[in-house]
């Protein structure tokens, strides 16, 4: 597979297990923490859903779809029947899973509805988000032992979704930002992720004039380039996280759109990507 980087790859592995590609992050593993981004190889869904796409609401024929979460799960080391995910709506809104919520979303009905975040302090349930070119951010409390998971699409990047994810794990578990290791998982790059000037003032309104440079690029055609890897990449430092407990991937769902699901370059027709983490 010819990956296409926007810098280099040393935060981010890539691992083939039973033919199921996952990718996970530097300083995640080094903690020990179950977690991975999936791709689009090693599953059972055909056409534009091939192979492993992870979403019940994409049109896929259900069997495929728990057939290529059983894979997925077996190569990243979980139990898929206890998985609990997010009810995705752009917002900024953060569930607090327990035990009582382990299945929802894949082998029980769930009522966790109009959710982009989730966290647990509870070994053995993996919390997963879904992905075609937003961005997953992944958290881990090494001190208070709690897990979380956020998905940060522009408008719960401007709108800061992961500070709020770290101000929720400080009043439910007591977490110091500045413990906390963090990954910004593959989407789509400032390269392929061209916006219209409204959404570019929501940026530069809601960053800082040392940030803006960074993240909002001017096409002088009415037409601007994001960075949501940098955008997301501050929100963590601004909301008290180290940077050198971040890691910032450098893939593109959008440049590897054969290898990761991207809603821009197959106009819609695609399957979603999973992103998981589990308190060991």
């Amino acid at each position: 597979m010819n990956i296409k980087y926007i810098n280099d790859s040393r935060s981010t592995h890539i691992h083939n297990k039973d033919g199921v590609e996952y990718i996970t992050f530097d300083k995640l593993d080094k903690a020990g923490v179950t977690h991975a981004f999936s791709t689009r190889m090693g599953g059972v869904s055909e056409g534009y859903l091939g192979s492993m796409n992870l979403s019940f609401h994409r049109g896929d024929d259900p069997d495929r779809v728990m057939e290529n979460h059983r894979r997925f799960a077996r190569a990243v080391g979980y139990d898929y029947t206890k998985l609990v995910f997010s009810d995705q709506v752009h917002k900024t809104d953060i569930y607090k899973v327990d035990e009582n919520d382990a299945g929802k979303g894949i082998v029980k009905e769930s009522d966790i509805k109009e959710i982009d975040g989730l966290a647990t302090n509870v070994p053995g349930i993996p919390l997963m988000t879904f992905y075609a070119d937003c961005v997953p951010v992944f958290f881990f409390d090494p001190v208070n032992r709690v897990v979380a998971m956020n998905h940060s699409g522009w408008k719960g990047t401007v709108a800061k979704i992961s500070k709020c994810m770290l101000d929720k794990l400080n009043k439910w578990y007591g977490t110091d930002p500045g413990d906390v290791i963090c990954a910004v998982g593959p989407s789509i790059c400032k390269e392929c992720y061209e916006v219209s000037k409204d959404v570019a003032d929501q940026f530069k309104a809601a960053y800082t004039e040392d940030e803006v440079p960074y993240i909002v690029f001017d096409k002088y055609n009415g037409k601007y380039l994001l960075d949501l890897h940098r955008a997301n990449y501050f929100n963590l430092v601004d909301a008290g996280v180290k940077p050198e407990n971040i890691d910032v991937t450098d893939i593109c769902t959008c440049c590897n759109s054969g290898w990761l699901f991207s809603h821009r370059a197959s106009k819609g027709m695609r399957g979603n990507l999973g992103a998981v983490i589990m308190l060991n």
